[in-house]
């Protein structure tokens, strides 16, 4: 099996932080389920620097890892490299032959530009949220992907939250009765815009970044359609910092369920909470229903640690955590599996008898689904979001006022 890595900044390496990042230790919590005996990982990155720099994470992560390699094949390589700093992903995708799939993880604005080309080479693919920026560039990779037959997730690791899933167990139960509102307060360091996203961050936008993933959860758990948005934004501390963007975004989206019911979700989303914030996020988010609500600080997961040697911790074990089992690390969490599920799909495609079946033949979003019993979000699913931020953005230009959302 050998896997494309587009991308080799914080989340697949853990570059510029003291973690490994998310990526690459789902692969290799893939590997060490799998057991697969041979098994590449090929990171195509921007620069040679950076990727010296995601180099040495990549290699000290495999070695804690301290998986059996006499018993299996597990080889990484990194491009650009020494010999030939031109190198892109570009040139891998035309070049390297019997690749397995692609893992996109790029600047936002990036998206659609580098997955259509893992598409047109024929890789299945994992793209880091947001889907794309544009509906019509959202609808273009979905027709492409269906055409070709291919196997497309964007990651939304939210979905894989247990406090998310119990949500939505409450949800479909009708225990929480019909849905009224949905309030949202997400927030991220200012270390991510200021120094981790410099470079790109005034290409992008916080509700584009990170409030897209409790748009896509809203419909994760409601299956309703979102409608309008109105969304306010203000610039001031990181346009002081040189980087015309928004600090921090408020929407208002309207949705409908199949019901024909309204109900309408807020978000207030920040990236400039003081950097020695208890936690890198900040998190939390309302339900309420005509016959119940529900609460979930997904923050404050129940966990406080003070040291000498740092300040005030509340670490969240449910999304990526290194444990320590024995003399090896293992990383666990939802956003392990959201990514070793998409790894998972792609080796059950390559399986003969699913090329023979009837889900492969139709060759549509929800047979691939019905056959994997995924809860990932698909292409097709993931266009919602898409449109939703396409809207938010035109409302931001125009005065901060509703803007109708086309699906």
């Amino acid at each position: 099996m050998k896997i494309l890595v587009i991308g080799v900044g914080m989340y697949v390496t853990g570059r510029g932080t003291n973690t490994f990042g998310t990526i690459f230790p789902s692969i290799i919590e893939f590997q060490r389920i799998n057991k697969i005996k041979k098994l590449e990982v090929i990171f195509a990155g921007h620069n040679f620097s950076n990727i010296q720099k995601s180099k040495k994470k990549v290699l000290k992560a495999l070695k804690i890892s301290k998986i059996d390699f006499s018993k299996i094949n597990f080889k990484v390589s990194f491009y650009p490299n020494k010999k030939n700093k031109k190198q892109t992903y570009k040139d891998i995708l035309k070049n390297e032959k019997n690749l397995s799939c692609a893992i996109v993880a790029v600047p936002d604005h990036l998206h659609y530009q580098v997955i259509n080309e893992c598409l047109d080479h024929d890789l299945h693919t994992l793209a880091v949220k947001p889907f794309t920026i544009k509906t019509s560039d959202a609808r273009k990779l979905i027709e492409k992907k269906n055409k070709k037959k291919i196997f497309g997730l964007v990651e939304f690791h939210k979905r894989f939250d247990k406090h998310n899933l119990l949500l939505k167990n409450n949800y479909d139960s009708k225990r929480l009765g019909a849905p009224l509102s949905f309030n949202v307060e997400y927030s991220q360091k200012k270390i991510v815009p200021e120094e981790l996203f410099r470079s790109w961050a005034y290409k992008t936008n916080i509700f584009q970044y990170l409030g897209v993933h409790y748009v896509d959860l809203v419909y994760f758990v409601t299956r309703a359609t979102p409608v309008r948005i109105l969304a306010i934004g203000q610039k001031n501390w990181l346009r002081k910092k040189g980087i015309n963007t928004y600090d921090s975004i408020q929407c208002i989206i309207e949705w409908k369920t199949k019901s024909n019911i309204k109900f309408t979700q807020t978000l207030s989303v920040n990236w400039i909470d003081p950097n020695n914030s208890t936690a890198m996020s900040t998190q939390k988010i309302k339900f309420l229903g005509t016959k119940g609500n529900f609460e979930s600080d997904q923050k404050a997961r129940g966990i406080k640690i003070v040291s000498d040697d740092t300040h005030v911790e509340e670490p969240n074990p449910d999304f990526n955590m290194a444990f320590q089992e024995g003399n090896r690390t293992e990383w666990r969490g939802y956003g392990i599996q959201a990514i070793t599920q998409f790894l998972s799909g792609v080796r059950k495609i390559k399986n003969k008898d699913f090329i023979k079946s009837n889900y492969y033949n139709k060759s549509k979003e929800d047979e691939f689904f019905k056959y994997f019993n995924f809860s990932s979000t698909s292409f097709e699913e993931a266009a919602i979001s898409t449109a939703v931020l396409e809207a938010a953005n035109k409302s931001l230009k125009n005065n901060s006022n509703w803007q109708k959302i086309n699906l």
